[in-house]
């Protein structure tokens, strides 16, 4: 008993161990040689931490920015959020978050076996983090032990079935082929931006036929474009905030605008540095658990289509992409004042510049496949509205548990499935 016991609390409950154990295990049932078997275990152990380094540093860059957001929204006491937070719940929780990533992984191969959903979700890092959002949804709904495992596992179920299938006929628009669909939370937006493009856009004229000038093209570069908006949030924050508020929060240092001005380039930068960390674990991870998962999907499911991360439809579209990023950006920091204005925020709402690239960026490529430059441009004005709506009426459904993750990441499918998933357990009475 002292051995399961010391199993369930240094491993299953530590997602880097837990996760290294799953690839131990599917590269041992496809037969690699001991060297592959190793080094794809520790790979995958090494990529989750990574990728927990990128999100605590991410996390840090925005805590003291929504800190000032609430302060100067005037949010009361009740409304204060006080979450678990990211760190604690991946540890408190990480075992069913484990758990819950593997039964509807497995849950998976047998719909795509057995039904006409032959899509096998691939993107690893979105399979963990969408079952992270659904057990957090969870406990906020009071659920534990089996019950939280089984409905966590049956929302994300439904989750990895579903949102590939909606987007395959979209997927095949843009790349002319069925060879693969998209398994990322970019799909809500997705399929409003295609549906944008194509009831209001001309798709004869392509965003691809812009020419970028060559001093903008290192916008691409997620790290810097990121890096340089949060730059210039912090400084437009700083300078909203006033002296006063901003030497509280940021310290005293930055009571002289030459320094803060300093402070925010390091903030932005950092963020920068956090969202390169997060691809590196995300890339390392995704190395060595997605061959491991296909391995195994692949000995029973011939015909299966693989749901792919998201960058897989930039390079038909790079344009776009870099237009769905900037355009969203503007529309979604003017949603935000306009709410804030009007006094009908409760909670902090910051700006998402992840989600406007990774999940709204692919949302203007399938907008300029149905609907060419202006759908491509009205999707992203569209898009950047509702990602900032969504984030603000997800907040507090996770304010107990991670409101701060879709502070920094939501928006999104993680927003929306968070709306879904918990007008579910209100309807039965969770």
């Amino acid at each position: 008993m002292s051995l399961l016991n010391f199993i369930v609390e240094n491993i299953f409950k530590s997602p880097h161990l837990f996760l290294g154990l799953i690839a131990f295990i599917g590269l041992i049932i496809q037969r690699k040689s001991i060297s592959d078997v190793l080094k794809g275990t520790f790979k995958t152990v090494l990529g989750v931490l990574i990728l927990n380094k990128g999100v605590e540093i991410i996390a840090g860059i925005i805590n003291p920015a929504a800190t000032i957001f609430t302060r100067l929204y005037g949010v009361s006491g009740e409304n204060t959020l006080n979450p678990i937070g990211i760190g604690n719940f991946t540890v408190e929780y990480g075992s069913v978050i484990g758990g819950v990533m593997v039964l509807a992984f497995l849950m998976n191969i047998i719909v795509a076996r057995f039904t006409k959903f032959k899509n096998v979700f691939l993107t690893g890092h979105i399979l963990y983090w969408m079952a992270f959002i659904f057990v957090a949804v969870g406990v906020e709904s009071n659920l534990s032990g089996i019950w939280l495992l089984v409905f966590s596992t049956v929302m994300l179920t439904l989750y990895i079935v579903i949102t590939p299938a909606l987007i395959k006929p979209f997927v095949k628009e843009v790349t002319g082929s069925d060879d693969f669909t998209i398994g990322h939370t970019t799909v809500g937006l997705s399929l409003i931006g295609a549906y944008v493009g194509k009831w209001f856009g001309n798709k004869e004229k392509s965003t691809e036929d812009i020419k970028i000038p060559k001093g903008l093209e290192f916008l691409r570069e997620i790290a810097i474009s990121t890096g340089l908006v949060i730059f210039l949030f912090y400084v437009i924050l700083g300078f909203i905030a006033g002296t006063s508020l901003r030497m509280e929060i940021f310290g005293e240092v930055n009571g002289e605008l030459g320094k803060y001005i300093v402070y925010s380039f390091t903030q932005g930068f950092t963020f920068g540095a956090g969202i390169t960390i997060l691809l590196l674990g995300v890339r390392m991870m995704l190395a060595e658990i997605v061959p491991a998962f296909k391995g195994i999907a692949d000995k029973f499911i011939p015909d299966a289509v693989p749901a792919l991360d998201c960058p897989l439809v930039f390079p038909y579209a790079p344009n776009a992409v870099l237009i769905g990023f900037i355009v969203s950006m503007i529309a979604s920091v003017i949603t935000i004042a306009l709410l804030a204005a009007s006094g009908k925020l409760s909670y902090a709402v910051l700006p998402l510049t992840v989600a406007c690239f990774f999940d709204i960026g692919p949302a203007a490529v399938f907008a300029n496949a149905t609907g060419g430059k202006r759908g491509a441009i009205l999707a992203s004005i569209v898009c950047g509205v509702v990602l900032i709506i969504f984030e603000a009426i997800s907040i507090p459904l996770l304010q107990h548990t991670v409101s701060d993750f879709v502070q920094a990441f939501g928006g999104n499918d993680f927003s929306i499935w968070t709306m879904i998933t918990r007008f579910l357990t209100k309807l039965f009475g969770m």
